[in-house]
């Protein structure tokens, strides 16, 4: 931190945090609140005196709560600037000012209780997320006696407690009588590897197994005489040189037991801790007496990630971490085009990873900034400006934000932050919004290229790029069999499926229509397979009021890497074709021949009996006509029933 503060390149702003952020890649505004230090950083000398006199004493962050700091303070040794800071909610009084002891102490005469909060408006190309992580409270896990017996600690509160910077200055000691402790016991996962979610998180916290092995073979490299135990369920000690330094700390004396502890009493008068566990690899029940226990805590993700991953548009794991665009091909790459994530907020890492990852985050942003131009992809979304009833549903739906929208004008695109998943077109109730390369007319093409001839027999399928579509190469390129009626349709997202596509299929005599696309979690566009979710409970109810079995429209996740499981939603899609007689499918015909299409492509009632403009899908012939919304059209030019709705005389 020494360095970036000395660098003259890097702006170091303390003490501040990002309001909001706002533009896309290269032209990012971010707006952050430097928060008031009421201590002029540029005079002020780290002397001291004003924390000498101050009369608040509060636990001190840095310490975990082992030591005492007063509220005018430096939060840690090595912090840049070195200058001291006041807490606002801790002092006595600034307004009116009640104490004033540290202000009378100061002979720079750099406090200064008038200061206020600065708001700087930034102008960023890339940003990097890193955020960070929190560790687990281990209250909840009641049977250790966390909360209850002073002499059970957490990994963190040990590492303090060994620092020659802790509260203790080097004299280790253990916190309900500051004796020294003979016998340690360290219980691996806590908060950690659990089904509970009152008590932990599911995942491994990747760092916990190798901060004990360190620390114990610290204690055995500075107290020798000290006894160590490890209780643990799993040692999972991948690193490099990991694996030699646990053999290194057997080799030394510490004893490793398969099994966590069910029980923790405490003996009032020694303040000695009793350990119940079953050694499942001796096969028997043992009780342990210590003098001090480590609870080995796992990480969290930090408080702040979710208002910054809001910000930005970035995706997030089941586990409450960002999610970055491809665990192996772009791991500090996002979502969102000029944003990268490094460290621990992506995902629980040691020093090592951390620092690999920000290196990595650090280039990509420098490749991206040192450009003069960024190319985008030539897939993405268009607005009609004449057709935009300015309306807004768009830009709600947006996952990137790339939609910007004010009451009472038309809604514009910006083209460097639209990602192409097509979510905005299917949303568009007036047609106005197509996609680059996968525009609503080359859908209905498809489909009558599909159904044109022996509609019965196939299985109208839409599978987005970035999975199902992969799902089903995967499949093929092991050589699945699996039945061949399928007929697919790739979207770049399962979002850009309009409900009018799949109403049109079912008129066209399809028997079965399946949707398919990332797994909720997994969608490469952030959350637009919500969207997926949400249009197709409406048609689901739209076809049961038809009389229609809402079972014929089949919704199914699938990733790139499993086709097995392709394999099995063919099947099963077969199946569902094979129950659907040809009297169906022709009842189903007359059903929606006539009726009103439950899609956001419908023009209004106003519209009715009006002179209007229509497109054919197939050709792409365009002529003028008489609206009705429940006339069949036909192509004059190549006679396709596949016409789309432009605009009415209005």
């Amino acid at each position: 931190m020494m360095d970036v503060g000395r660098h003259p390149n890097i702006e170091l702003l303390t003490h501040a945090e990002v309001e909001d952020v706002s533009g896309y890649v290269g032209n990012f505004r971010a707006r952050v609140r430097k928060k008031a230090r009421y201590v002029d950083e540029g005079e002020c000398t780290a002397c001291g005196d004003c924390a000498a006199v101050c009369p608040v004493v509060v636990p001190d962050e840095y310490q975990i709560g082992l030591g005492s700091r007063k509220a005018i303070h430096i939060p840690f040794p090595q912090a840049v600037p070195s200058a001291y800071i006041v807490a606002a909610d801790e002092c006595l009084g600034q307004n009116p000012i009640a104490c004033g002891k540290c202000i009378e102490a100061c002979e720079k005469k750099c406090i200064d209780f008038d200061m206020q909060d600065e708001l700087l408006d930034l102008e960023v190309g890339a940003i990097i997320v890193a955020t960070g992580m929190e560790v687990y409270d281990p209250t909840a896990v009641d049977e250790y006696g966390y909360a209850r017996f002073p002499n059970v600690v957490t990994s963190m509160e040990f590492e303090r407690l060994i620092s020659t910077g802790g509260p203790l200055e080097g004299h280790f000691a253990r916190p309900g009588d500051l004796t020294r402790p003979k016998h340690i016991g360290f219980i691996q996962c806590v908060g950690s590897r659990t089904q509970d979610p009152e008590r932990g998180y599911p995942y491994c916290s990747n760092t916990c197994c190798m901060n004990t092995v360190k620390d114990a073979q610290y204690l055995k490299d500075n107290y020798p005489d000290t006894e160590i135990t490890v209780f643990y369920m799993d040692l999972r000690t991948f690193g490099k040189g990991f694996e030699e330094l646990l053999m290194r700390t057997k080799s030394n004396g510490v004893r490793y037991i398969r099994g966590l502890p069910g029980e923790v009493r405490e003996d009032p008068a020694s303040g000695n801790l009793r350990v119940t566990v079953e050694n499942t690899t001796a096969n028997r029940l043992e009780t342990h007496e210590f003098d001090m226990l480590v609870l080995s805590v796992g990480g969290k993700p930090a408080t702040n990630t979710e208002a910054i991953r809001q910000m930005v548009s970035l995706s997030k794991s089941p586990s409450g971490f960002l999610k970055e665009a491809h665990p192996k091909l772009r791991p500090v790459d996002t979502p969102t085009k000029g944003v990268y994530i490094a460290g621990a907020a992506e995902s629980p890492k040691d020093v090592r990873e951390s620092v690999t990852q920000a290196s990595a985050a650090a280039s990509h942003a420098a490749i991206l900034l040192n450009k003069s131009r960024f190319a985008v992809e030539a897939i993405t979304a268009v607005v009609d400006e004449d057709l935009c009833k300015m309306c807004g549903q768009c830009a709600g739906v947006c996952p990137f934000g790339a939609i910007h929208w004010e009451k009472k004008s038309v809604a514009h695109i910006t083209s460097a932050a639209c990602s192409g998943c097509g979510t905005c077109a299917a949303e568009c109730k007036f047609g106005a919004i197509e996609m680059r390369h996968f525009s609503d007319q080359a859908m209905y093409a498809q489909l009558d290229a599909i159904l044109d001839e022996d509609p019965s027999q196939k299985v109208v399928t839409f599978a987005c790029n970035w999975c199902s579509y992969a799902g089903a190469d995967t499949a093929g390129v092991a050589r699945m069999a699996y039945p061949p009626n399928a007929r697919i349709i790739r979207t770049m997202c399962s979002g850009r499926v309009n409900p009018e596509f799949i109403w049109y299929a079912f008129k066209k005599g399809a028997p079965v229509v399946l949707v398919s696309g990332c797994h909720y979690v997994d969608c490469h566009y952030i959350d637009a397979n919500r969207s997926t979710t949400r249009r197709l409970d409406g048609l689901w109810d739209g076809l049961e009021k038809q009389g229609l079995r809402p079972d014929r429209l089949l919704l199914e996740w699938c990733s790139a890497a499993e086709g097995p499981r392709w394999q099995t939603i063919m099947t099963e899609a077969e199946k569902k074709r094979a129950s659907v007689s040809p009297e169906e499918v022709e009842r189903t015909r007359e059903l929606l021949a006539s009726a009103r299409v439950p899609s956001p492509r419908n023009p209004k009632e106003s519209d009715e009996n009006q002179d209007a403009e229509f497109a054919c899908m197939r050709c792409g012939h365009e002529w003028a006509g008489y609206f009705s919304a429940n006339l069949e059209r036909t192509c004059p030019q190549c006679r396709s029933n596949s016409v789309r709705w432009l605009r009415t005389s209005r």
